[in-house]
């Protein structure tokens, strides 16, 4: 099968997909999109070929964009491998390979060395983090104050106030958002 028709059975996949997720017949997305029943039935199994004046009402009564609807299939990596940093005691698996709204980036940290004011040294740069503690305890060191964050608790602060953070009474994993500056500091430092 060449590219083009690779992408063609992976489109008509799609919209059969969307179609019954969204529990559409057949009938219902046909009259949303102007066609014919049997027009969208041979679409669905091929035995009609899909124009660009067709696919643009499809994707607008399926819920998605034109874009999402024709995107090819990637053959990239779906893992999501750790990153270990030794010096600073975490392992992060960036769970957003993109970018998502405003600039912000999801990660999962496991953190293992302890945030103590002797030991760790305190940064700033524009934004704010967010962190939710999945297991364990974090210590957050936020300019004077030194807070411990449980397990099922959160923390959101100004990244321009001097901070660090860091495992508490043993390891600790965390979810984060961080936006480009916050990634930059603390996955990449």
């Amino acid at each position: 099968m060449t590219q083009d028709g690779e992408l063609d059975a992976l489109v008509r996949q799609r919209i059969k997909s969307l179609r019954t997720a969204r529990g559409l017949s057949l009938e219902e997305l046909a009259a949303r999109c102007y066609l014919s029943t049997s027009t969208l039935s041979r679409i669905e199994t091929g035995h009609r070929r899909i124009s660009l004046d067709q696919l643009a009402p499809l994707a607008r009564a399926l819920g998605t964009t034109l874009d999402q609807l024709v995107e090819s299939a990637a053959d990239e990596d779906v893992v999501i491998r750790p990153v270990h940093d030794e010096r600073r005691g975490a392992t992060t698996w960036l769970l957003s390979r993109d970018s998502g709204p405003h600039g912000m980036t999801v990660a999962k940290m496991r953190l293992t060395k302890p945030a103590s004011r002797e030991t760790t040294e305190l940064g700033v740069h524009p934004g704010k983090d967010w962190f939710m503690v999945l297991s364990g305890r974090v210590m957050l060191l936020l300019g004077e104050r030194s807070i411990v964050v449980e397990t099922g608790h959160a923390a959101q602060f100004s990244t321009m106030t001097p901070h660090a953070f860091g495992a508490h009474d043993g390891p600790a994993e965390i979810l984060t958002l961080l936006d480009h500056d916050g990634q930059r500091t603390h996955l990449h430092e």
